[in-house]
């Protein structure tokens, strides 16, 4: 990718960030992977320009409900033309906000980090569920389970409600949990017509500068999410997903421990999840 000529301001697991001017910044989608709060050695081609394409898709379909990021310039308005050409399907000019300082977590169905916190306690982030639940189980209906937001390289970390309260007060704990559940159940709805389940997602927010709750970052892509195909979904089994879950799973079986560095991905599992990747987008905006 070439060299962009804005300061870079930001480099997380996934994204870059380049300030523009005081209200805006140019947001660079790359093709890094992060697995288990690690940046894996090997890019995933195109994975930027294909998770940049979703995002975007799914927020002008979710606008009717919260504000966006969105500044309603394109990346030649703030690039020079040859730089604009080389990140125009994977960048976005979007608004400087101040970042709302926990991950907003949405799960639909019962599996990963969720499913052991139930097979242990019963529960997810203190929250009761019905007994006899399996994996892939259909929760009775979308509950909110926050994380706390970790630095690059450490592990986010499941909290109750009150712990979110806590950390970023009540009143807009509520409307975060409000506007997530929301958001997840439209977007679910939306996609069981198109053949994908959302199991869960991983919403940001951030406040604008009349504190405004403000939906930012990435939505509903196949890294912060988890797709399921309808065909495939069976009550009792982990469904086969279009998203890093499949890079996950290699190295969940890989005997890693889950600290950097991460083992070399196989180029055929690198190969398989961009093409589940590009799968999604083609499903979802068709």
């Amino acid at each position: 990718m070439q060299q962009i000529s804005l300061k870079k301001i930001y480099s997380g697991k996934v994204r870059d960030l380049y300030e523009i001017d005081s209200e805006r910044m140019l947001m660079v989608a790359t093709d890094r992977l992060s697995a288990f709060d690690v940046i894996l050695d090997d890019p995933i081609p195109g994975k930027g320009e294909i998770l940049t394409q979703i995002s975007n898709f799914w927020f002008k379909q979710l606008a009717d409900i919260m504000p966006n990021h969105f500044t309603g310039d394109t990346v030649y308005d703030v690039l020079p033309q040859e730089e604009a050409d080389q990140v125009k399907d994977r960048a976005v000019v979007c608004k400087r906000l101040t970042p709302v300082k926990i991950e907003s977590i949405v799960r639909g169905y019962l599996t990963g980090s969720g499913l052991k916190d139930y097979r242990q306690t019963g529960t997810i982030c203190g929250l009761p569920l019905p007994q006899g639940l399996q994996e892939a189980s259909k929760l009775p209906q979308p509950i909110f389970t926050p994380s706390s937001k970790a630095e690059v390289g450490d592990h986010d970390i499941n909290i109750s409600y009150e712990q979110c309260e806590q950390l970023i007060g009540k009143t807009l704990a509520a409307e975060v949990k409000q506007k997530a559940i929301a958001l997840y159940t439209a977007a679910a709805e939306y996609a069981l017509t198109k053949g994908i389940i959302i199991c869960d997602t991983k919403f940001e927010f951030g406040l604008d500068k009349d504190g405004v709750l403000t939906l930012m970052d990435e939505v509903l892509t196949p890294d912060s999410s988890r797709f399921w195909a309808i065909e495939n979904y069976r009550e009792g089994s982990n469904p086969p997903s279009f998203d890093k879950q499949f890079i996950r799973d290699w190295l969940e079986q890989s005997g890693w421990n889950k600290q950097a560095p991460a083992p070399r991905v196989p180029a055929d599992i690198i190969r398989k999840t961009v093409d589940k990747y590009r799968e999604a987008l083609d499903l979802l905006t068709k």
